[in-house]
């Protein structure tokens, strides 16, 4: 049985969540920005899908990107100096959302609805959340989001409307973060995009403990003004 979260501001221990569906910790709560919060502190993240009650998740093993083992190939290097692009953070954090909850090509519909967008709006509102941001001539093309607490960052959708744009912004999101402290960066979920950038599985004991370090630490100050011009002037 999943246990149901009531109004108590409080999740199972991480330990109790099922080996299949791998990770599935609870049913029901809220997305009120105390309650996730919480949640990414513990390394508990909701995943649902419209007309499902909220789940909350903690797999066995966590995709990560240790920044410093960011992996950038050739072609991709050749594009992050080459091409005419902008790099922007938190100036169109809800704008980053509605295009990750887009339709994609094989994808019947969105984990990301209209109460997701809001939630993490009020997140970033509160400078919890936020967004980095691949613009070509004043026009968004890319991106993704994450929620940052202390130094650490959890990543959460990305997407992209020209080719690498998803990617510049991943890019310069990881190496940003390691220049500020940030030691790890949740992926999540596997998939074979965020393996080629150098993201690997990681058992839950060692992600958690990892978690717990870097919230306790305080990010520096004016780090989310982040800016960067690859475009002619």
């Amino acid at each position: 049985m999943v246990p149901w979260l009531s109004r108590e501001l409080a999740f199972p221990s991480v330990e109790s969540a099922l080996i299949e569906p791998d990770g599935l910790l609870a049913a029901g709560g809220d997305l009120s920005s105390a309650r996730l919060v919480l949640g990414y502190s513990q390394g508990i993240f909701p995943w649902f899908s419209p007309g499902e009650p909220i789940l909350w998740w903690s797999p066995s093993e966590r995709m990560v990107l240790f920044p410093a083992e960011l992996r950038i190939t050739r072609s991709l290097a050749k594009t992050l100096r080459n091409h005419p692009y902008e790099i922007r953070v938190d100036t169109a954090f809800r704008e980053v959302m509605k295009a990750c909850a887009a339709p994609r090509d094989g994808q019947p519909g969105t984990w990301i609805g209209p109460g997701m967008v809001d939630a993490y709006c009020h997140l970033h509102e509160l400078g919890l959340a936020h967004s980095f941001e691949t613009w070509q001539q004043g026009v968004l093309v890319g991106g993704l989001y994450g929620v940052a607490l202390g130094r650490m960052f959890y990543g959460e959708s990305m997407f992209s409307r020209v080719s690498n744009a998803s990617k510049l912004a991943f890019v310069h999101m990881s190496r940003h973060l390691q220049r500020c402290g940030f030691a790890m960066i949740d992926c999540q979920m596997y998939t074979s995009h965020l393996a080629s950038l150098g993201a690997r599985r990681i058992p839950r004991h060692e992600f958690l403990a990892t978690l717990k370090e870097l919230v306790g630490l305080s990010a520096p100050e004016g780090m989310w003004s982040y800016r960067y011009s690859n475009e002619s002037p």
